[in-house]
């Protein structure tokens, strides 16, 4: 339980003790650990403190994770300033001190924050270790720009870190070794365990937020230092702090869709695109002696699709979508500003964003560890939409539920259809031959359209969206490609066959996912068929025969497509109803397929999803189930019907008949007198298990009530019966009583050993599907002839997961007994 809050807080020390020992030899002329050695070093710990903060997470643990990630991304680019800086890249006289001062300026505040709100909270040892890093932070800030102020202060800060977890690491070797009778203050996880239970239990949070909000802080700061004359120029020593502020904000995004917060992802995603173009503008005084132009239409997109984002999040929370407008204006003083982000205009707005988000950091951290709240307006939005007839939020305990069973990850469709029209947007720029890279062209098509296009890709993927993943994939490999080979300088003014020949493969490739769409909807076919156009004028201008216009037209059409799909996927999965439908299928199919199907997909870890497969049972449906082997198909004995339709959907053939499965002998307890007692006993000492016995055929049939349809169980001589050693599945049959089971799939095929494969292998002859993911076992159950077992004898008609010694064993018990 402690294994990754030890190995965070650990981290942190080992790190302090670095930098500690980095500061106090500063003087030296020789430094005992040299910048690339000290700056490696960070990357590792930062990794590490990362994989911690994110594993403890799972418990809730909000301050926590905030400190570790905090510490973590503070450690990343101050690793590699560092490496910078031994190897010679920073070189001129107050580069060093430029490249530093805007993170540790961010860090100095983030951690004051998560240093108050852990005195508030109680949590003093993460307290502690946050206000001492703030402290050494602030002083290196000053001892950069003052003499007076010398490299002891800052290391004695990190050793007061070092000393803290030391106490820890004491406390934690107490409480094990004492077997938890010795426990030192502040080092017992179980009282936080509880706390964190208790916190957890009012509602969903999303805890990555608070460092996502850090890192708007980080990238705001690189320009608003610039803006107030904290450093003295943009360049490429303050690289580090955007894209390491990028890449986690990427990560972040991919938790927040594990948190279930889809606009809150959404909106990271969209700001790691600003962090990376921003890096990108740095790193382009390096080949090219002028700054890149901006271009504004694009600008002017992405600031509609942030109002559109703030309007759907104030629903959530008013405060978070008043946040969000001050990247409305962002996005808009970069339209206005020919030279971006080294224009005073975004930079003031940088500082505003600085600000906000520093006070936004305090009130997320606050609500989500401290038992009182700051008022944030969250839910009077929507008590004010409750009353209208006209807009219904969703809600509930499925608002998230996927397509197919259960899945981790909320869906990322808004994410990716909003890549699309950002991409589709940038590319309407006309590309100069001669200087390519003179227009910020290549973050928004690459980030934009490729990586978080592929990021939802991988969401839809894991959601059971196989064709929408696959066309998302597809695009964003397009996106990378074509991007970095138009604007990346990498296609010149002679045209080459062979990129006409890849492109024509993704275009094939295309055209099959156009067909697909036909048994989809109609937004996605019209969303395919136009990025066929797109691909189109990618050939043409390949092979330079590309009219006038054509590549404009064809990108603004997708790009407009694309818009009225995110606009559909944020209604659909924000308000009930179909505002702006998708649409239905083109050619709508009988059976697998088709975009909607009438199946139901329940996730068994849910009680309540028991109750209805149960109560579909009961009206004679027929359902696929989990087991503690593979999938099968169930229905219920009392149920005639239920259990003749199921025959006929397997096309049953008859050397395989249907078996009896019970949840305990007491069903079978009023025909115990039709047992033999060897018989009796063996069934008891076998069962719950994997093991199905063949029993003579009697009276005892009767009682389970399915008349005429008994001819379809077993055979005349005998009936297959068992009792399954999985907790979903019994409880079930406590629910229906006894039930009639067969493999989920047509005799013949191969075992069902997954939830999706029930519905693809039997189509809509199954009313539910009891979803648990894969099977436990690919290996079906042991069958066991006990038609002579009188005779001390016993056969096997299949050996499955329990072997034949096993059973001989368990048999020789009982005949001793």
């Amino acid at each position: 339980e402690s294994l990754h809050c030890s190995i965070g807080l650990l981290g942190i020390s080992a790190g302090s003790l670095l930098l500690a020992v980095h500061f106090y030899e500063l003087t030296r002329a020789a430094p005992l650990i040299p910048s690339t050695a000290l700056g490696v070093l960070l990357l590792i710990l930062s990794s590490i403190l990362a994989y911690a903060g994110i594993r403890r997470s799972l418990r809730n643990a909000s301050l926590f994770l905030s400190l570790c990630l905090t510490i973590s991304v503070f450690w990343c680019g101050y690793g590699v300033v560092f490496i910078l800086g031994g190897q010679g890249v920073l070189n001129d006289t107050g580069d060093f001190r430029n490249a530093l001062v805007p993170g540790l300026v961010t860090f100095t505040l983030a951690l004051l924050i998560i240093a108050v709100v852990g005195f508030l909270c109680r949590e003093v040892i993460l307290a502690m270790i946050a206000s001492a890093v703030s402290l050494a932070s602030a002083h290196e800030v000053a001892m950069h720009y003052s003499t007076a102020f010398g490299s002891s202060a800052v290391a004695c800060n990190y050793m007061i870190v070092c000393l803290v977890g030391g106490y820890f690491a004491l406390g934690r070797i107490l409480y094990f070794l004492t077997k938890e009778k010795i426990t030192l203050p502040g080092a017992d996880l179980a009282k936080k365990k509880t706390h964190d239970q208790i916190k957890s239990t009012s509602g969903s949070v999303n805890h990555f937020a608070v460092t996502a909000l850090v890192l708007n802080m980080l990238s705001a700061g690189v320009f608003g230092c610039r803006l107030l004359g904290v450093t003295g120029k943009l360049f490429i020593g303050q690289v580090p702090w955007l894209w390491a502020a990028g890449i986690y904000q990427i990560g972040i995004c991919i938790l927040s869709y594990r948190a279930m917060d889809v606009l809150m992802a959404t909106f990271f995603g969209f700001t790691s695109i600003l962090k990376f173009a921003g890096g990108y503008c740095l790193l382009y005084p390096i080949w090219q002696s002028e700054e890149p132009s901006f271009h504004t239409p694009f600008l002017v997109v992405f600031s509609i699709l942030f109002v559109v984002l703030a309007l759907f999040l104030t629903l959530k929370s008013p405060v978070d979508g008043l946040y969000l407008l001050f990247y409305v204006a962002y996005c808009i003083a970069l339209a206005c500003s020919p030279k971006g982000f080294f224009e005073g205009g975004p930079q003031g707005v940088d500082v505003s964003i600085f600000v906000a988000s520093a006070l936004m950091t305090l009130i997320h951290l606050y609500n989500a560890n401290a038992s009182a709240t700051i008022p944030t307006g969250k839910g009077a939005v929507r008590a004010l939409l409750a009353r209208s007839s006209f807009l219904k939020l969703r809600e509930g305990a499925d608002l998230h539920a996927p397509y197919l069973g259960y899945s981790k990850y909320a869906d990322a469709e808004v994410l990716g259809y909003a890549c699309s029209v950002l991409a589709s947007f940038a590319i309407t720029m006309t590309g100069d031959p001669q200087a390519p890279l003179a227009t910020v062209v290549i973050p928004w098509v690459v980030v934009a359209g490729g990586i978080l296009k592929f990021l939802g890709g991988s969401v839809a993927f894991a959601r059971g969206k196989t064709l929408e993943s696959s066309a998302f994939i597809l695009y964003a490999v397009m996106w990378i490609i074509w991007g970095l080979t138009r604007y990346g300088g990498l296609y010149g003014t002679t045209r080459s066959f062979h990129a006409a020949v890849g492109i024509i493969a993704f275009m094939l490739f295309n055209v099959f996912i156009v067909f697909c769409t036909l048994f989809l909807n109609i937004a996605w076919f019209f969303y395919s068929l136009t990025f066929l156009l797109i691909a189109i004028s990618f050939l043409l201008d390949a092979v330079h025969a590309l009219p006038a216009g054509y590549d404009i037209a064809a990108s603004l059409i997708f790009g407009l497509v694309s818009f009225y799909c995110f606009l559909s996927a944020l209604f659909n999965s924000i308000f009930e109803g179909s505002y702006l439908p998708m649409g239905r299928p083109i050619v709508q199919l009988s059976g697998v397929g088709g975009g909607t199907t009438k199946c139901l997909h329940l996730p068994a870890r849910k009680a309540s999803s028991v109750k209805r497969i149960a109560d579909i049972l009961k009206n004679g449906g027929t359902c696929g189930i989990p087991t503690d082997t593979v999938y099968v198909l169930v229905a219920a004995c009392n149920r005639p019907d239920a259990v003749e339709k199921a025959h006929h959907s397997k096309r049953q053939a008859q050397d395989r008949p249907m078996s009896l499965w019970i949840s305990s002998l007491k069903q079978l307890e009023p025909a115990k007198h039709l047992f033999t007692p060897l018989l009796w006993d063996f069934m008891e000492a076998a069962w719950p298990s994997p093991i199905s016995l063949v029993v003579p055929r009697g009276e005892w049939v009767d009682f389970l009530g399915m008349k005429d349809s008994a001819k379809y169980v077993g055979t005349p001589q005998s009936i297959a019966i068992r009792i399954p050693d999985c907790s979903v599945t019994t409880h079930l049959i406590d629910l229906v009583g006894p039930i009639v089971v067969t493999s989920a799939n047509p005799t013949g095929e191969a075992d069902t050993t997954h939830h999706n494969q029930v519905y693809a292998k039997l189509g809509n002859k199954v009313d539910a599907v009891l979803c648990d993911g894969p099977s436990p076992e690919n290996i079906a159950s042991t069958v066991v002839d006990c038609t002579k077992i009188d005779s001390g004898n016993i056969g096997f008609f299949r050996v499955g997961i329990i072997p034949k010694s096993q059973v001989l064993q368990i048999l020789e018990q009982v005949q001793k007994k």
